[in-house]
């Protein structure tokens, strides 16, 4: 594997995908809320977009269906998109990812998320004890432009007080691994929702949160 040359401050993770096995409650709710509009999505699609913000995903989605992406429709297919969310998902941690996250915040290093999800939302999926972890959470509500673009990253550096050679990332998508590369940030990509040919961006690719450990911190272990 792969080693960093230096020891990184600052560990900042993507949430689903990463922390939480969210992604396929993610497509499910996408299907079935843009279904009724004659819209079909795949799960590579909805897994691709992952990381970016509602908007831009749902105003792409409809214009696959040839749907004007006026703001009532959106409202709309977004509420209906949330209602559905909640009505299927079911809170699961990937396995060993709290007790890593312990283990770092233990070792003294700093924790931060970035994610595309809403504040709102993102304190419904992860429960208050993972969410006390986190030094700072940066969500796609509180930047002007999502990821790719490297605001998301760039704000948690600034929330950390640290330079981005200072911090490593933690993702599973294109276009969060692309925000990350931006932002000047080695980039670990983690083959949760995509194969390892979507995800050749980031400095190393793993298959599981396991097989960070070697690379951040070796004491740090996972037992699923």
């Amino acid at each position: 594997m792969t080693k960093l040359k230096k020891r990184p401050r600052a560990i900042i993770f993507d949430m689903d995908g990463v922390i939480v096995d969210s992604m396929p409650y993610h497509f499910i709710a996408w299907y079935e809320a843009l279904r009724p509009l004659g819209v079909r999505v795949s799960a590579f699609e909805v897994y691709k977009r992952e990381g970016e913000r509602w908007e831009k995903s749902l105003k792409d989605f409809l214009r696959m269906g040839n749907i004007d992406p006026a703001p009532s429709v959106m409202k709309k297919v977004f509420l209906e998109r949330q209602k559905i969310f909640r009505r299927y998902f079911k809170r699961t941690l990937f396995g060993g990812a709290e007790e890593f996250l312990r283990c770092l915040k233990g070792k003294g290093y700093l924790l931060a998320i970035v994610t595309g999800t809403p504040m709102s939302q993102l304190k419904k999926i992860l429960p208050k004890r993972v969410r006390v972890l986190f030094h700072t959470i940066v969500t796609g509500d509180l930047v002007k432009k999502g990821k790719p673009h490297p605001e998301p990253f760039l704000k948690a550096v600034r929330n950390l007080g640290l330079k981005s050679s200072q911090c490593l990332v933690i993702e599973n998508a294109p276009l969060g691994i692309r925000s990350a590369k931006s932002a000047k940030m080695f980039c670990v990509a983690i083959t949760t929702s995509l194969p390892k040919e979507y995800l050749s961006m980031a400095d190393v690719i793993v298959d599981k949160l396991e097989d960070i450990t070697g690379l951040i911190e070796k004491t740090c272990k996972i037992h699923p």
